[in-house]
């Protein structure tokens, strides 16, 4: 089942050219229930047919068969396979969207101060199509790289979970929260087009710091960014990497960012637990271009490296009253 259904290029040779198959008949030649081949469907992330709709090809039939014979091998059940196709769904939007978003205005900027004029939008569409199919099979054997990659680097993470716990999917992290100062105030001042190229520069850039630090991006929030290490000096560096990388630069807007440590819940590809909420909660009260601490954080940086400051007790939603930790190198 998929966006393309009925183009007649599916997986399999004898469907080829054949006619669109309604949910029910692509169920029967699965060899699944109606209702779990349409939980698999939207685990995928796509729209709901209706039942006479005749929407889905070979290719549809093909992905469904795959996950039946997943499920069958006994490796894993119904349920989670479900869930794990829902991560896979999900994360295969985004990298859609993101993609189809960057080359309309990768194409867009080439051709709109040309020769010919501006571009209208069947233009950019069908250069964005063409691009798409002259690189869709190098960048397919990329995505499965890097998924392998990830996996490994996954299941790494997983293993020095363990060390100390014994709770699965708990771990001992350092989490960050980045956020640009007054993004609702500025976003009002620029054109779409100006808010699209800051939001992927602020992206971009803290991305960048994060990796070098050896941390991760759980996710972006256009005007936000969480990510978390497993050392508190690399928090840190994380924090001062991105405050000089977006907020000294004069052309970018100015940044906040809150540290908060301790036990983490690591769950479907994001983080959940107090120190989350009380980094994000932190960004409210550091200054511009200044990173705010926890307790916890603060008693992780070693003292010959790092002076402390506690900040005028306040109160903090969710957490009562709460003493911030102002922080800088020595």
């Amino acid at each position: 089942m998929s966006d393309t259904a009925g183009t007649g290029q599916g997986a399999e040779g004898d469907r080829v050219g054949s006619d669109p198959l309604t949910s029910a008949e692509v169920a029967d030649e699965v060899g699944l229930s109606l209702a779990n081949a349409r939980r698999l469907w939207r685990a995928l992330g796509f729209p709901e047919v209706g039942d006479e709709e005749r929407f889905f090809d070979a290719e549809d039939v093909h992905a469904l068969t795959v996950l039946q014979e997943i499920t069958a091998s006994g490796l894993v059940d119904f349920d989670l396979a479900v869930n794990l196709t829902r991560g896979m769904g999900q994360a295969m939007a985004r990298l859609s969207d993101y993609e189809v978003s960057a080359l309309l205005h990768h194409i867009e900027t080439l051709g709109g101060g040309g020769a010919d004029g501006p571009r209208d939008t069947r233009q950019l569409l069908r250069a964005a199509v063409e691009i798409i199919d002259e690189f869709s099979d190098s960048f397919e054997e990329l995505m499965r790289y890097s998924w392998r990659r990830h996996m490994r680097a996954a299941l790494a993470r997983a293993e020095a979970s363990f060390a100390g716990t014994d709770e699965v999917g708990t771990v001992q992290l350092t989490v960050g929260f980045a956020d640009i100062v007054s993004f609702t105030a500025l976003s009002n001042t620029l054109t779409e087009e100006k808010i699209g190229d800051l939001v992927e520069l602020f992206e971009s850039r803290c991305a960048d710091v994060v990796a070098v630090q050896r941390g991760r991006v759980i996710k972006s929030l256009g005007d936000s960014v969480l990510f978390v290490n497993d050392d508190a000096v690399r928090a840190y560096d994380t924090a001062e990497g991105i405050i000089n990388v977006v907020g000294r630069d004069p052309r970018m807007p100015d940044v906040r960012v809150g540290l908060a440590s301790g036990s983490i819940v690591t769950r479907l590809g994001d983080v959940f637990g107090p120190p989350v909420n009380m980094a994000a909660r932190l960004t409210a009260v550091a200054r511009r271009n200044r990173i705010i601490i926890d307790e916890a954080t603060a008693s992780a940086l070693p003292d010959d490296e790092f002076e402390t400051r506690r900040m005028a007790a306040r109160p903090v939603r969710g957490f009562g009253i709460v003493e911030p930790v102002a922080v800088r190198r020595s």
